[in-house]
Order: C-alpha cells, then sequence, then structure tokens
C-alpha cells in the first residue's frame, strides 16, 4: 500500500540530495590552488646571510636603495582546497583563486614540480645575467646569483636591474634606484625583452608591505596590478630592460618622461 506525502513533505525529501550534494562539496578536494602575497627580497642585498649578486672581474659600486623582487605563495599541489577555502579566497582582495593546473604542471609530484620550478630559476638567472652584461656591453665578467627558497622565471627583469646597478648605477655616478625601495616582477629574454608572470595584483601588496614606492609591472598586466593596488604605490609598466632603466633614471633624476598604467 502506498502513502501519498505532503508537500512539505515532499520538499524535504526532495531536498536530501541536495543538501548531501553540497555537503559534499563543502569537503571535497577542488582542483583550485589558493594564492596571497609571498616574500619579497632585495637583490641589491643579502638573502639568508649570502649576497643575492656577486661580481667578479668588474669593479662594483655600492649602492643604495633597493631593488625587491615579489613573490606570491600559493597553497601546495598536494594540500586539500575546499569549497569553503575557495569562497573565502573569492571575497578577499588579500587572496586569489586560481586553477593549481596554473599554479603547478598538472600530473607532477611535489618532487618534479620543485625541481621543474628550480630548473626555471637557474634558466632565468642565466638569462638575467645576459641580458645586463649585453645592455652594459660588457665582457669577461662573471656574476653569481644565489636566492634560497624561490623558484620560477619572475624575478628575471629584478636579477637583470640588480647588476646594472651594481656595475654601473644610473650611468652617471648615481643610484639606479635614486635610494628608492623599487619593488617589481617580470621575466626577461637575453635581448632584454621583459614578459608577463602571474599574480600581479598580489605581489604588489607584498611589495608596499615591504616599503617599495614604486613597482615595475610587464605593460601587459597594467589592469591587473591596478585591480587593488595599495595606496602609495607608483606603477611603472616596462617592456625591456632599457626601458626599465630609463623610467628609472628618469624617476632618479626627476627628468624626462615615466611611462604610467
Amino acid at each position: 500500500m502506498l502513502s501519498r506525502l505532503t508537500r512539505p513533505q515532499a520538499i524535504a525529501v526532495c531536498a536530501l540530495p541536495v543538501v548531501a550534494l553540497l555537503a559534499t562539496a563543502a569537503f571535497a578536494p577542488l582542483p583550485f590552488s589558493v594564492a596571497q602575497p609571498g616574500m619579497t627580497a632585495n637583490v641589491l642585498g643579502e638573502n639568508k646571510g649570502d649576497p643575492v649578486i656577486t661580481i667578479s672581474g668588474a669593479a662594483t659600486r655600492a649602492t643604495r636603495g633597493q631593488l625587491r623582487m615579489t613573490t606570491i605563495e600559493a597553497t601546495g599541489p598536494d594540500m586539500h582546497v575546499s569549497l569553503g577555502d575557495v569562497l573565502d579566497g573569492w571575497f578577499r582582495t588579500d587572496r586569489a583563486v586560481l586553477p593549481r593546473d596554473s599554479v603547478y604542471p598538472s600530473g607532477d609530484s611535489v618532487k618534479e614540480i620543485e625541481a621543474h620550478n628550480t630548473a626555471q630559476m637557474k634558466e632565468s638567472q642565466d638569462t638575467a645575467t645576459e641580458a645586463a652584461l649585453s645592455y652594459l656591453h660588457k665582457k669577461d665578467v662573471k656574476v653569481t646569483l644565489k636566492l634560497a627558497d624561490v623558484g620560477g622565471p619572475s624575478a628575471g627583469l629584478l636579477f637583470s636591474l640588480g647588476i646594472v646597478d651594481k656595475l654601473d648605477g644610473n650611468g652617471s655616478g648615481g643610484d639606479l634606484t635614486g635610494g628608492r625601495t623599487v619593488a617589481g616582477t617580470g621575466t626577461i629574454d637575453a635581448d632584454g625583452t621583459v614578459g608577463a608572470v602571474g599574480g600581479v595584483a598580489l605581489k604588489t601588496q607584498a611589495a608596499r608591505r615591504d616599503g617599495a614606492t614604486v613597482f615595475l609591472v610587464p605593460k601587459a598586466e597594467c589592469s591587473d596590478a591596478k585591480s587593488e593596488l595599495p595606496k602609495g604605490l607608483r606603477l611603472v609598466p616596462v617592456t625591456t630592460l632599457k626601458g626599465a632603466v630609463d623610467a628609472l633614471v628618469a624617476l632618479e633624476k626627476n627628468q624626462g618622461s615615466v611611462p604610467s598604467c
């Protein structure tokens, strides 16, 4: 014999699968990473007790100011990210929710990902050195770059600028930074071309937190950088190493045009 359900009972029965699905989604791991502003490091100084840039084969100059490379910190590839984590990240300006595959290569183990990031950093350091020495027309100069616990290629521009500042400054005896704390991000090719990176809006927050007043950003990412721009941080878009040097010299000497986003 079949009994007939009342309307409230029927709604309750139909709602049970939905509630169960939402409960499962709330606790199930999702294919996302949650990122936040990470550490910054002054490439003109030391990192964990070691100089970031060491140069031999040419005279170097004492520098004032700072050139700070910036990073983001993302949840690890093996970490559980729930629906609650994703929703929290979407509603916070100091967090970003990113597809995990855009942060970590799909299918790679944690060790493989670490090795990949380390290899990218090494390649970036070599290219940054080549770009800087080519810009300065320097030969027979040996540059060693060392930055602990950081992977990927996005510090390339700042490495190149640090080498230029240590060897040549602003080209007329002054500092490339003008004594400021300058931060930035961007890959670099051997010919000095600056490339886009990720997480720029978070990197601007890390830069301002650590005292920067100027932020060098790949021109293609101006809109991202402006989206959550901290007060007191000036954006300077760049496309080449020469353009970045020229912009900093113009700022330092208060002469010429400084590009803006």
